[in-house]
Protein backbone atom coordinates (compact mmCIF):
# COMPACT_ATOMS: atom_id res chain seq x y z
CA UNK A 1 0.00 0.00 0.00
CA UNK A 2 2.85 2.32 1.15
CA UNK A 3 4.84 1.67 -2.01
CA UNK A 4 1.80 2.30 -4.70
CA UNK A 5 1.00 5.11 -2.66
CA UNK A 6 4.86 6.66 -3.55
CA UNK A 7 4.80 5.56 -7.14
CA UNK A 8 0.92 7.24 -7.49
CA UNK A 9 3.02 10.50 -6.29
CA UNK A 10 5.79 9.51 -8.29
CA UNK A 11 3.96 9.84 -11.48
CA UNK A 12 1.45 12.65 -10.47
CA UNK A 13 4.28 15.01 -9.55
CA UNK A 14 6.87 16.15 -12.07
CA UNK A 15 8.83 18.73 -10.46
CA UNK A 16 11.39 20.92 -12.49
CA UNK A 17 14.34 21.84 -10.38
CA UNK A 18 14.15 25.29 -10.75
CA UNK A 19 10.68 27.16 -11.18
CA UNK A 20 9.70 24.39 -7.98
CA UNK A 21 11.22 25.70 -5.48
CA UNK A 22 9.48 28.72 -6.03
CA UNK A 23 6.05 26.34 -6.07
CA UNK A 24 3.93 25.92 -2.99
CA UNK A 25 3.89 22.20 -2.09
CA UNK A 26 1.60 20.06 0.38
CA UNK A 27 3.26 17.53 1.72
CA UNK A 28 2.25 14.60 4.50
CA UNK A 29 2.95 11.51 5.53
CA UNK A 30 1.73 8.67 8.11
CA UNK A 31 4.74 9.52 10.31
CA UNK A 32 7.10 12.15 10.60
CA UNK A 33 10.50 11.29 12.80
CA UNK A 34 11.46 14.35 14.19
CA UNK A 35 14.97 14.91 16.08
CA UNK A 36 14.68 17.76 17.62
CA UNK A 37 11.71 16.82 20.04
CA UNK A 38 12.98 13.53 19.58
CA UNK A 39 9.43 12.56 18.79
CA UNK A 40 6.96 10.51 15.77
CA UNK A 41 4.31 12.77 14.88
CA UNK A 42 1.46 11.11 12.73
CA UNK A 43 -0.13 11.58 9.88
CA UNK A 44 2.18 15.14 9.77
CA UNK A 45 1.53 17.80 7.27
CA UNK A 46 3.44 20.76 6.18
CA UNK A 47 3.50 23.44 3.74
CA UNK A 48 6.73 24.61 1.72
CA UNK A 49 7.11 27.49 0.29
CA UNK A 50 10.44 28.63 -1.56
CA UNK A 51 11.91 25.80 -0.76
CA UNK A 52 10.80 26.14 3.01
CA UNK A 53 8.80 24.95 5.76
CA UNK A 54 6.22 27.88 6.48
CA UNK A 55 3.92 25.71 7.50
CA UNK A 56 3.50 22.39 10.33
CA UNK A 57 0.67 20.17 11.51
CA UNK A 58 -1.14 17.21 10.94
CA UNK A 59 -3.34 16.13 8.14
CA UNK A 60 -6.65 16.87 10.04
CA UNK A 61 -5.37 20.44 11.49
CA UNK A 62 -3.54 21.78 8.31
CA UNK A 63 -5.25 21.58 4.88
CA UNK A 64 -3.59 22.04 1.65
CA UNK A 65 -3.41 25.81 0.61
CA UNK A 66 -5.13 26.16 -2.96
CA UNK A 67 -3.25 25.97 -5.51
CA UNK A 68 -0.74 23.82 -4.24
CA UNK A 69 1.18 20.93 -5.63
CA UNK A 70 0.34 17.62 -2.93
CA UNK A 71 3.06 15.03 -2.17
CA UNK A 72 1.31 12.21 -0.37
CA UNK A 73 3.33 9.65 1.20
CA UNK A 74 1.04 7.29 2.05
CA UNK A 75 2.16 5.53 5.58
CA UNK A 76 5.41 6.33 5.02
CA UNK A 77 8.18 7.50 7.76
CA UNK A 78 9.27 11.21 6.88
CA UNK A 79 12.58 12.24 8.20
CA UNK A 80 14.51 15.32 7.79
CA UNK A 81 17.20 15.44 5.11
CA UNK A 82 20.36 13.89 6.45
CA UNK A 83 23.85 15.16 6.83
CA UNK A 84 27.03 13.94 6.30
CA UNK A 85 30.07 15.83 7.84
CA UNK A 86 32.69 14.09 6.18
CA UNK A 87 33.10 13.34 2.33
CA UNK A 88 35.09 13.44 -0.25
CA UNK A 89 33.02 14.19 -3.45
CA UNK A 90 35.73 14.13 -5.78
CA UNK A 91 36.83 11.17 -4.93
CA UNK A 92 36.43 8.15 -5.90
CA UNK A 93 37.03 4.90 -3.83
CA UNK A 94 38.02 2.67 -6.59
CA UNK A 95 40.95 4.85 -7.61
CA UNK A 96 44.16 3.62 -6.13
CA UNK A 97 46.64 6.53 -4.77
CA UNK A 98 48.83 5.78 -7.85
CA UNK A 99 45.95 5.92 -10.62
CA UNK A 100 44.67 8.82 -9.20
CA UNK A 101 48.00 10.60 -9.93
CA UNK A 102 46.97 10.79 -13.67
CA UNK A 103 43.72 12.65 -12.78
CA UNK A 104 43.20 16.18 -13.81
CA UNK A 105 41.59 18.71 -11.44
CA UNK A 106 39.55 19.02 -14.10
CA UNK A 107 38.41 15.26 -14.45
CA UNK A 108 38.43 15.44 -10.16
CA UNK A 109 35.67 18.03 -10.37
CA UNK A 110 33.41 16.11 -13.12
CA UNK A 111 33.76 13.34 -10.91
CA UNK A 112 32.92 15.68 -8.13
CA UNK A 113 29.08 16.33 -10.16
CA UNK A 114 28.57 12.68 -10.27
CA UNK A 115 28.85 11.65 -7.07
CA UNK A 116 27.04 14.70 -5.94
CA UNK A 117 24.15 13.28 -7.56
CA UNK A 118 24.50 9.52 -6.04
CA UNK A 119 24.87 11.22 -2.36
CA UNK A 120 21.56 13.57 -2.94
CA UNK A 121 19.97 10.56 -3.57
CA UNK A 122 21.21 8.27 -0.71
CA UNK A 123 18.77 11.10 1.15
CA UNK A 124 21.95 12.94 2.15
CA UNK A 125 20.77 17.05 1.72
CA UNK A 126 23.64 18.93 3.13
CA UNK A 127 26.99 17.20 3.24
CA UNK A 128 31.10 18.93 4.50
CA UNK A 129 33.25 18.45 1.67
CA UNK A 130 36.76 17.77 3.24
CA UNK A 131 39.64 18.28 1.02
CA UNK A 132 39.44 18.65 -2.84
CA UNK A 133 42.47 20.09 -5.00
CA UNK A 134 42.60 23.02 -7.06
CA UNK A 135 39.08 23.92 -5.46
CA UNK A 136 37.12 21.95 -7.41
CA UNK A 137 34.67 21.45 -4.16
CA UNK A 138 34.21 25.38 -4.42
CA UNK A 139 33.20 25.19 -8.16
CA UNK A 140 30.55 22.16 -7.28
CA UNK A 141 29.30 24.09 -4.50
CA UNK A 142 28.22 27.19 -6.90
CA UNK A 143 27.27 25.11 -9.80
CA UNK A 144 24.74 23.14 -7.15
CA UNK A 145 23.78 26.63 -5.61
CA UNK A 146 23.05 27.89 -9.25
CA UNK A 147 20.90 25.15 -10.17
CA UNK A 148 23.36 23.78 -13.30
CA UNK A 149 23.75 20.00 -11.58
CA UNK A 150 21.97 18.34 -8.55
CA UNK A 151 23.71 17.50 -5.38
CA UNK A 152 23.44 18.30 -1.61
CA UNK A 153 23.60 21.98 -0.13
CA UNK A 154 27.59 21.79 0.07
CA UNK A 155 30.19 23.18 2.45
CA UNK A 156 33.50 23.02 1.11
CA UNK A 157 37.21 23.15 2.53
CA UNK A 158 39.02 23.15 -0.40
CA UNK A 159 42.93 22.08 -0.20
CA UNK A 160 43.71 20.83 3.30
CA UNK A 161 46.26 22.95 4.79
CA UNK A 162 48.92 21.33 6.68
CA UNK A 163 52.84 20.29 7.02
CA UNK A 164 55.53 19.45 4.76
CA UNK A 165 54.74 15.54 4.19
CA UNK A 166 51.70 15.14 6.42
CA UNK A 167 48.54 13.29 6.12
CA UNK A 168 45.96 15.40 3.74
CA UNK A 169 47.73 18.60 3.15
CA UNK A 170 50.86 16.81 0.76
CA UNK A 171 51.74 14.15 -1.48
CA UNK A 172 54.23 11.73 -0.79
CA UNK A 173 54.01 9.70 -3.54
CA UNK A 174 56.44 10.02 -6.35
CA UNK A 175 60.38 10.85 -5.21
CA UNK A 176 62.54 13.95 -4.47
CA UNK A 177 62.53 14.11 -8.34
CA UNK A 178 59.20 15.08 -9.39
CA UNK A 179 58.76 18.37 -6.97
CA UNK A 180 55.24 16.62 -6.04
CA UNK A 181 54.20 19.21 -3.02
CA UNK A 182 50.35 19.18 -1.96
CA UNK A 183 48.79 23.28 -2.26
CA UNK A 184 48.10 23.69 1.25
CA UNK A 185 51.43 22.88 2.69
CA UNK A 186 52.71 24.92 5.17
CA UNK A 187 55.16 25.04 8.51
CA UNK A 188 55.10 27.30 10.95
CA UNK A 189 51.97 29.60 12.23
CA UNK A 190 52.29 32.25 10.09
CA UNK A 191 52.91 29.99 6.92
CA UNK A 192 49.65 28.18 8.59
CA UNK A 193 48.10 31.95 8.76
CA UNK A 194 48.76 32.57 4.98
CA UNK A 195 47.30 29.46 3.72
CA UNK A 196 44.16 29.84 5.69
CA UNK A 197 43.96 33.41 4.19
CA UNK A 198 44.22 31.88 0.60
CA UNK A 199 41.46 29.62 1.25
CA UNK A 200 39.09 32.00 2.30
CA UNK A 201 39.92 34.46 -0.33
CA UNK A 202 38.97 31.66 -2.78
CA UNK A 203 35.76 31.07 -0.98
CA UNK A 204 35.80 28.24 1.20
CA UNK A 205 33.31 28.17 3.77
CA UNK A 206 35.77 26.08 6.42
CA UNK A 207 39.35 25.16 6.90
CA UNK A 208 40.80 21.28 7.13
CA UNK A 209 43.41 20.32 8.72
CA UNK A 210 45.81 17.11 9.68
CA UNK A 211 47.32 16.81 12.86
CA UNK A 212 47.53 13.35 12.81
CA UNK A 213 48.99 11.27 9.98
CA UNK A 214 46.00 8.83 7.90
CA UNK A 215 45.60 5.32 6.66
CA UNK A 216 45.28 6.13 3.17
CA UNK A 217 48.86 8.49 3.16
CA UNK A 218 51.89 7.19 2.29
CA UNK A 219 54.81 7.40 4.99
CA UNK A 220 52.74 9.27 7.91
CA UNK A 221 51.54 6.97 11.17
CA UNK A 222 48.55 6.74 12.70
CA UNK A 223 49.93 7.90 15.79
CA UNK A 224 52.63 10.55 15.14
CA UNK A 225 51.21 14.09 15.85
CA UNK A 226 51.71 16.45 13.12
CA UNK A 227 52.50 19.96 13.21
CA UNK A 228 52.58 22.05 16.90
CA UNK A 229 49.40 22.85 18.84
CA UNK A 230 50.63 26.57 17.85
CA UNK A 231 50.45 26.02 14.31
CA UNK A 232 47.20 24.86 14.61
CA UNK A 233 46.26 27.67 16.78
CA UNK A 234 47.04 29.93 14.05
CA UNK A 235 44.93 27.73 11.83
CA UNK A 236 41.86 28.07 14.17
CA UNK A 237 42.56 31.85 15.35
CA UNK A 238 42.39 32.88 12.21
CA UNK A 239 39.71 31.29 10.75
CA UNK A 240 37.48 31.81 13.30
CA UNK A 241 38.49 35.38 13.13
CA UNK A 242 37.19 35.24 9.94
CA UNK A 243 33.61 33.22 11.27
CA UNK A 244 34.73 29.51 9.76
CA UNK A 245 34.81 26.80 11.66
CA UNK A 246 37.84 24.39 12.04
CA UNK A 247 37.76 20.31 11.17
CA UNK A 248 40.73 18.31 12.27
CA UNK A 249 42.07 14.80 10.92
CA UNK A 250 42.97 13.08 13.85
CA UNK A 251 43.62 9.36 14.51
CA UNK A 252 46.37 9.39 17.46
CA UNK A 253 45.76 10.43 20.90
CA UNK A 254 48.21 13.21 20.93
CA UNK A 255 47.24 14.77 17.41
CA UNK A 256 43.56 14.24 19.10
CA UNK A 257 43.91 16.51 22.08
CA UNK A 258 46.49 18.86 20.33
CA UNK A 259 43.69 19.64 18.13
CA UNK A 260 41.37 19.85 20.92
CA UNK A 261 43.33 22.20 23.10
CA UNK A 262 43.80 24.54 19.84
CA UNK A 263 40.00 25.12 20.12
CA UNK A 264 39.24 23.18 16.66
CA UNK A 265 35.40 22.71 16.06
CA UNK A 266 35.09 18.90 15.05
CA UNK A 267 37.62 16.38 15.03
CA UNK A 268 37.54 13.36 12.34
CA UNK A 269 37.84 10.09 12.88
CA UNK A 270 39.08 10.17 16.74
CA UNK A 271 40.54 6.81 16.60
CA UNK A 272 42.43 6.21 19.48
CA UNK A 273 40.98 7.84 22.52
CA UNK A 274 41.70 7.29 25.76
CA UNK A 275 39.36 8.00 28.94
CA UNK A 276 40.70 11.61 29.58
CA UNK A 277 41.26 12.51 25.62
CA UNK A 278 37.38 11.77 25.33
CA UNK A 279 36.62 13.94 29.04
CA UNK A 280 38.52 16.91 27.52
CA UNK A 281 36.39 16.65 24.35
CA UNK A 282 33.28 17.28 26.74
CA UNK A 283 34.86 19.39 28.60
CA UNK A 284 35.88 21.46 25.34
CA UNK A 285 32.30 20.94 23.56
CA UNK A 286 34.44 19.38 20.40
CA UNK A 287 32.05 17.78 17.88
CA UNK A 288 33.70 13.88 16.80
CA UNK A 289 32.99 13.16 13.59
CA UNK A 290 34.01 9.22 13.87
CA UNK A 291 33.33 6.91 11.01
CA UNK A 292 32.63 3.43 11.66
CA UNK A 293 31.81 1.88 8.57
CA UNK A 294 34.23 2.66 5.84
CA UNK A 295 36.77 0.19 6.85
CA UNK A 296 34.47 -2.65 5.84
CA UNK A 297 35.48 -1.17 2.19
CA UNK A 298 38.70 -0.80 2.75
CA UNK A 299 39.68 -4.23 4.55
CA UNK A 300 37.70 -5.69 1.70
CA UNK A 301 38.14 -3.69 -1.30
CA UNK A 302 41.29 -2.03 -0.60
CA UNK A 303 43.79 -3.94 -2.43
CA UNK A 304 41.45 -4.63 -5.46
CA UNK A 305 41.22 -0.95 -5.95
CA UNK A 306 45.07 -0.61 -5.31
CA UNK A 307 45.95 0.60 -1.98
CA UNK A 308 49.11 0.40 -0.68
CA UNK A 309 49.70 -3.01 1.57
CA UNK A 310 51.29 0.15 4.14
CA UNK A 311 47.68 1.32 4.17
CA UNK A 312 45.94 -1.87 4.59
CA UNK A 313 47.86 -2.70 7.43
CA UNK A 314 47.18 0.47 9.28
CA UNK A 315 43.87 -0.09 8.56
CA UNK A 316 43.66 -3.55 10.23
CA UNK A 317 45.51 -2.00 12.92
CA UNK A 318 42.92 0.55 13.52
CA UNK A 319 39.84 -0.39 12.74
CA UNK A 320 38.60 -2.17 15.97
CA UNK A 321 40.63 0.65 18.22
CA UNK A 322 38.26 3.03 16.66
CA UNK A 323 35.09 1.44 17.03
CA UNK A 324 36.10 1.19 20.41
CA UNK A 325 36.66 4.95 21.00
CA UNK A 326 33.18 5.45 19.17
CA UNK A 327 31.56 3.11 21.81
CA UNK A 328 33.25 4.94 24.98
CA UNK A 329 32.49 8.68 23.45
CA UNK A 330 28.88 7.66 23.08
CA UNK A 331 28.87 6.26 26.59
CA UNK A 332 30.76 8.96 28.34
CA UNK A 333 27.94 12.10 26.62
CA UNK A 334 30.64 14.25 23.71
CA UNK A 335 28.73 15.26 20.89
CA UNK A 336 29.40 12.33 18.67
CA UNK A 337 28.19 13.55 14.81
CA UNK A 338 27.65 11.88 11.69
CA UNK A 339 30.73 11.62 9.35
CA UNK A 340 30.95 8.81 6.45
CA UNK A 341 34.05 9.39 5.38
CA UNK A 342 32.68 8.81 1.73
CA UNK A 343 34.92 8.47 -1.01
CA UNK A 344 37.49 6.03 1.08
CA UNK A 345 34.24 3.61 0.21
CA UNK A 346 31.81 4.38 -3.13
CA UNK A 347 29.45 7.77 -2.70
CA UNK A 348 25.92 6.80 -2.17
CA UNK A 349 26.42 4.30 0.38
CA UNK A 350 26.69 6.62 3.27
CA UNK A 351 23.11 5.87 5.30
CA UNK A 352 25.34 2.23 5.75
CA UNK A 353 26.62 3.73 8.76
CA UNK A 354 23.53 4.71 10.63
CA UNK A 355 22.77 0.90 11.28
CA UNK A 356 26.82 0.60 12.65
CA UNK A 357 26.81 3.68 14.83
CA UNK A 358 23.63 1.43 16.99
CA UNK A 359 25.59 -1.64 17.08
CA UNK A 360 28.09 0.29 18.16
CA UNK A 361 26.69 2.34 21.13
CA UNK A 362 23.89 4.95 19.99
CA UNK A 363 20.40 4.24 20.31
CA UNK A 364 18.32 4.56 16.99
CA UNK A 365 17.23 8.38 17.63
CA UNK A 366 20.43 8.97 18.94
CA UNK A 367 22.27 8.24 15.49
CA UNK A 368 19.39 10.26 13.28
CA UNK A 369 19.70 13.27 15.64
CA UNK A 370 24.04 12.67 14.71
CA UNK A 371 22.82 12.97 11.16
CA UNK A 372 20.64 15.29 11.48
CA UNK A 373 19.76 17.93 13.98
CA UNK A 374 22.79 17.63 16.25
CA UNK A 375 24.90 17.86 12.66
CA UNK A 376 23.15 21.07 12.03
CA UNK A 377 24.12 22.81 15.47
CA UNK A 378 27.73 21.18 14.63
CA UNK A 379 27.56 23.21 11.00
CA UNK A 380 26.34 26.61 13.29
CA UNK A 381 22.96 25.73 10.98
CA UNK A 382 20.02 24.48 14.16
CA UNK A 383 16.96 25.78 13.14
CA UNK A 384 17.69 26.00 8.84
CA UNK A 385 19.29 21.99 8.08
CA UNK A 386 18.24 18.76 9.85
CA UNK A 387 14.52 20.07 11.28
CA UNK A 388 11.18 20.12 10.13
CA UNK A 389 9.65 22.76 11.99
CA UNK A 390 8.53 25.81 10.77
CA UNK A 391 11.58 28.24 8.62
CA UNK A 392 13.95 25.17 8.11
CA UNK A 393 14.62 24.57 4.63
CA UNK A 394 12.14 21.99 3.09
CA UNK A 395 15.01 18.80 2.99
CA UNK A 396 12.90 15.75 3.59
CA UNK A 397 13.52 11.71 2.70
CA UNK A 398 11.01 9.13 3.69
CA UNK A 399 11.20 4.82 3.80
CA UNK A 400 8.77 2.84 3.52
CA UNK A 401 9.10 1.26 7.52
CA UNK A 402 9.88 2.72 10.88
CA UNK A 403 13.59 2.85 10.76
CA UNK A 404 13.58 3.12 14.48
CA UNK A 405 13.31 -0.90 14.63
CA UNK A 406 15.91 -1.16 11.58
CA UNK A 407 18.15 1.45 10.92
CA UNK A 408 19.23 -0.24 7.99
CA UNK A 409 16.47 0.48 6.57
CA UNK A 410 18.29 4.14 5.56
CA UNK A 411 21.05 2.70 3.68
CA UNK A 412 18.43 2.70 0.49
CA UNK A 413 16.05 5.54 1.23
CA UNK A 414 12.30 5.60 -0.98
CA UNK A 415 11.85 9.56 -1.23
CA UNK A 416 14.17 12.18 -1.30
CA UNK A 417 13.16 16.21 -1.64
CA UNK A 418 15.88 18.95 -1.08
CA UNK A 419 14.98 22.85 -0.70
CA UNK A 420 11.09 21.71 -1.89
CA UNK A 421 12.46 19.88 -4.97
CA UNK A 422 11.68 16.20 -5.20
CA UNK A 423 14.82 14.22 -5.85
CA UNK A 424 13.73 10.81 -5.55
CA UNK A 425 10.15 9.36 -5.31
CA UNK A 426 9.09 5.94 -4.58
CA UNK A 427 12.47 4.30 -5.05
CA UNK A 428 13.06 5.98 -8.45
CA UNK A 429 14.81 9.49 -9.66
CA UNK A 430 13.01 12.28 -10.73
CA UNK A 431 13.82 12.81 -14.18
CA UNK A 432 12.71 15.81 -14.17
CA UNK A 433 14.36 17.26 -11.53
CA UNK A 434 17.79 16.60 -12.73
Amino acid sequence: MILRALAAAAAALTLAASPAAAETVYLTAGHFIDPVSGETVRDAAFVIENGAVTQRGTRASLKAPRGAKTVDLGQAYLMPGFIDMHVHLTSDAEDGPYYSLSLSDERMAIKGVKNARKTLLAGFTTVRNLGAESYGDVALRDAIEAGEVPGPRLLVSGPPVGITGGHCSDMNLLPSEYRLKGEGVANGPWEMRAKVRENIKYGVDLIKTCSTGGVLSKGTALGAAQGTIEEIEAIVEEAHARGLKVASHAHGTVGIRNAILAGVDTVEHGSIMDEATIQLAVEHGTYLSMDIYNTEYILSEGAKNGLLEESLAKERSISARQRASFSAAVKAGAKVVFGSDAGVYPHGLNGNQFSRMVTFGMTPMQALRAGTSFAAEALGRSGEVGCGDVGCKADFVAVTADPLADMQRLANVDFVMKGGVVYKQGGVPQASSF
